[in-house]
Order: C-alpha cells, then sequence, then structure tokens
C-alpha cells in the first residue's frame, strides 16, 4: 500500500521531510509499538504493586509510538526559518520542525532516568532535581529550534550543562549510592547509565547538524533520530529489564504495601507476597523480588506468633 501521508498532510516549509522519510518514521513506529506490547504482556507475569519498571517502559513505549505515528503522517510540525545557508537553500528558507518529538522527551527522558535511578536508591531530591534538570534540558532545546537567529546558540548551551549535570549525578552520587545497596546494584547500574548517558551525548550532535546549524536533510535527521530513539527506548529498556531481573528489588521497597480486593487476587496467583511492608514465612514459589524471583530476607514473625509464646 502506497504512503499517501504527505499527500493528506502536505508539508509546510520548503525543506521537509519525503515519502522515504515518512516510511522510515512508520517503521520507528512499528518497533515502539511492537515493543510496547510486549512489555505489556511481560508485565503480568508480576504480581501488582511490584511492576514499576515495566509500567515506565510502557509510558516510554506508548509515548514514543504516539510521537512517530504523527511524525510519519507528516504532523506535529511547524515551519522554522533557518540561520544558515546549506544543501542548496538561502539561509532564511523554511525548514521544518518537529516541536512533537520535544513533546515525547518531556515524558520520555525523565522515565528513562527513573528506570534507572529508582534501581540506584537515590535520594528523592536528587531525583526531583535531575528530572528537572532533564526538563531543564529538553525545553531549551525546544526553544533554542524555534528560534531563527544566532541567539538559538544560547539555549543550546543551556541545555548542554543541564546533560552535563544529569551526567555528573549519574556518574557520582546515583552510582556512589547504587554501590551501597549491594555490588550487582553496582555493575547493573553502571552499565545502564554508561549506555543511556552514550546515547544522549548523541542528541544534541543530531540537533546541532539539523535544528542548529541546518547541515543535513530532514530525512537524514529523521534517520539520525530514529536510530537514537530505536536504541534509548525500545533496545535500551528491554534490555535494563532483563539486568534488573537479576537483582533481588524487593531491597528497594519499591512494591506497594496497601492491601486491597486486588492484593488478594495476586496472592492467590503468585502466592503469598508482602503486605503492609512486612513478608510471609514461607513463600509459595520460587519467585523473588520484583522479577518473579525468591526474596532471601528473614520473615517477621507474626503478632499472634509472639502472643503464643508469651508467659
Amino acid at each position: 500500500m502506497p504512503n499517501g501521508a504527505l499527500t493528506a498532510n502536505p508539508p509546510n516549509a520548503t525543506q521537509h521531510i519525503t515519502t522515504h522519510g515518512s516510511d522510515w518514521l512508520w517503521a520507528v513506529f512499528a518497533i515502539m509499538t511492537f515493543t510496547d506490547i510486549v512489555v505489556f504482556i511481560w508485565q503480568f507475569k508480576l504480581p501488582r504493586g511490584q511492576r514499576v519498571f515495566h509500567q515506565l517502559a510502557m509510558f516510554i513505549l506508548t509515548t514514543a509510538a504516539i510521537s512517530y505515528f504523527s511524525m510519519a503522517s507528516n504532523l506535529g510540525s511547524t515551519p522554522v526559518s533557518t540561520e544558515f545557508a546549506h544543501m542548496g537553500y538561502a539561509a532564511g528558507t523554511s525548514r521544518q520542525f518537529w516541536y512533537v518529538r520535544y513533546i515525547d522527551w518531556v515524558v520520555t527522558t525523565p522515565a528513562l532516568l527513573l528506570t534507572l535511578v529508582l534501581a540506584s536508591g537515590l535520594p528523592l531530591s536528587d531525583i526531583i532535581a535531575l528530572c528537572y534538570f532533564d526538563l531543564v534540558m529538553i525545553v531549551t532545546g525546544l526553544v533554542g529550534g524555534l528560534v531563527p537567529s544566532t541567539y538559538k546558540w544560547g539555549f543550546y548551551a543551556f541545555g548542554c550543562a543541564a546533560l552535563f549535570y544529569i551526567w555528573w549525578v549519574l556518574a557520582g552520587p546515583a552510582r556512589k549510592s547504587a554501590g551501597v545497596i549491594g555490588a550487582d546494584f553496582k555493575t547493573t547500574f553502571t552499565r545502564s547509565a554508561a549506555i543511556l548517558s552514550f546515547l544522549w551525548l548523541l542528541y544534541p550532535i543530531a540537533w546541532g547538524l539539523a535544528d542548529g546549524a541546518n547541515v543535513i536533510s530532514p530525512d537524514s535527521e529523521m534517520i539520525f533520530y530514529g536510530i537514537l530513539d530505536v536504541l534509548a527506548k525500545p533496545v535500551y529498556t528491554v534490555y535494563h529489564l532483563a539486568t534488573l531481573s537479576r537483582l533481588d528489588l524487593t531491597l528497594l521497597q519499591l512494591s506497594s504495601g496497601k492491601f486491597s480486593t486486588s492484593a488478594v487476587h495476586d496472592r492467590e496467583k503468585y502466592g503469598n507476597t508482602a503486605v503492609n511492608g512486612t513478608t510471609p514465612a514461607a513463600p509459595v514459589s520460587g519467585r523473588r523480588g520484583m522479577f518473579g524471583k525468591r526474596s532471601q530476607q528473614p520473615a517477621e514473625p507474626r503478632t499472634s506468633d509472639i502472643t503464643a509464646v508469651a508467659p
């Protein structure tokens, strides 16, 4: 079936994506959607209250899928005058600027950071600061991309400074915090943080070549960002979830302790699970932690047991 996106939604700028660019965006949309479905099914292997990392991955992949649906349909852009003359176009020529990509990043990049730092034991205040500077990085990129003059590079500098802060937290306080929990947590965090940090290093380069200096065409921009997004979202999240599955995440105390009807259902389905912060004396299955493996934490005595042995 031919791709009629640019016919149904005509380009709004002189420099715009072609049908080939739209085809690539549809392919990325399919990857995001397929991985989202896989993670959605995967989460049901876990009890309620223990699905936080899978649900964060779903937030990331669902948002990215919607974003790529929009861009593949040639929707979600606005024309912005270029600062530099390149590719046979004079300076001041209109180029598609994809604001929908930044809406995507406002949701997905804090969620990506949370998948990292929630497994590091980083204090809540540091997590809030980390997410704030992540938003600074995205918003300054958005504003800079909309500015046609050389002042855009000032916003670019602010965004890069925010990214350096994020790298510092991941390489310093967050890594140290993960080490306090255990050597396996520190190793897992270090590997995942290194991968994500390297991929995020390439995003400012893509911005500088596309929205900044107008060096690459809109189709090349889509290929560059598309590859990065596939690596940073479907590939990274699946890898990170797989590495977390080897850890005893009950040590993070992220499970919900609230008793409810759903908790009864999960106890019947998965065996005895912690209720109101206590650990059952004898787990029914060989599962542990948030990914289904047995916890090594000792059981807490029940009040009735203490009463029974009282003189």
